[in-house]
């Protein structure tokens, strides 16, 4: 891990961006005289690791006690996206914004996004674990079908809490049955590129025994910020 900048924030975090030969990274560590636990934070879908609402949830996460660590894996944020990407991107969103339907189009490119972004989140992994100050255990928090596909693949991960779930590749919400550690589900109610049937059926579908589903009213970008509170609840419960 090559750290290209750090600086302290005005609430004591210390932000880090950093490298991992292509894999761009920023980790967020509070002032603390023992190792703390982690929190690897996805954005959904392709957006930096430095959207500002994913940045937010980060501070006030590391500000709770928690490293947080973001990555933009292969397909997402600054990294390169072939041209066959690319058009599958457009051809969703026309196809969503007209009405269509979506789902071969997604598979097309979501589903290969998810097998090649989940290698880049636990090579970031193996790194911060070598860390001094970070311990485990370590929790997840974001892009549903990618924490999906981590979950099942890497036993490190102790507890989840996902967003949206409306739109999953068909693998994940098979692989979904196979998620058991605890789990805390984000439903935006009025989220208009999730729908809500199937976003509650991969509720459904988790199988593990400990599994809790919030749902506000309101958009896709509505989340309550109390939200990201209890979600530090939630972490506090299983990783602490």
């Amino acid at each position: 891990m090559h750290v290209t900048s750090e600086r302290r924030l005005d609430d004591g975090v210390l932000a880090r961006e950093f490298t991992l030969g292509e894999i761009p990274g920023t980790l967020w560590t509070p002032e603390s005289a023992s190792p703390v636990p982690l929190i690897l934070m996805a954005h959904n879908n392709g957006l930096p690791k430095n959207a500002a609402r994913l940045v937010a949830r980060a501070r006030h996460s590391a500000a709770c006690g928690y490293a947080v660590a973001s990555i933009d894996a292969v397909g997402c944020g600054e990294r390169p996206r072939s041209a066959a990407e690319e058009q599958a991107r457009a051809e969703f969103r026309r196809a969503m914004q007209a009405g269509e339907p979506v789902d071969e189009v997604f598979e097309s490119f979501i589903g290969p996004l998810v097998e090649k972004a989940v290698p880049d989140w636990r090579t970031a992994l193996d790194a911060l674990l070598e860390l001094p100050g970070i311990g485990g255990p370590v929790g997840y928090s974001g892009w549903t079908a990618v924490g999906i596909r981590l979950a099942v693949v890497d036993p490190r991960i102790a507890a989840a809490g996902f967003f949206a779930g409306g739109y999953v590749p068909r693998a994940q919400r098979e692989e979904a049955r196979q998620v058991t550690v605890p789990l805390l589900f984000l439903l935006q109610w009025d989220d208009e590129g999730n729908p809500r049937e199937r976003a509650l059926d991969l509720f459904d579908a988790f199988g593990t025994e400990e599994k809790t589903l919030h749902a506000n009213l309101g958009g896709h970008t509505g989340t309550p910020w109390f939200e990201v509170e209890d979600g530090n609840r939630f972490f506090d419960r299983h990783l602490k």
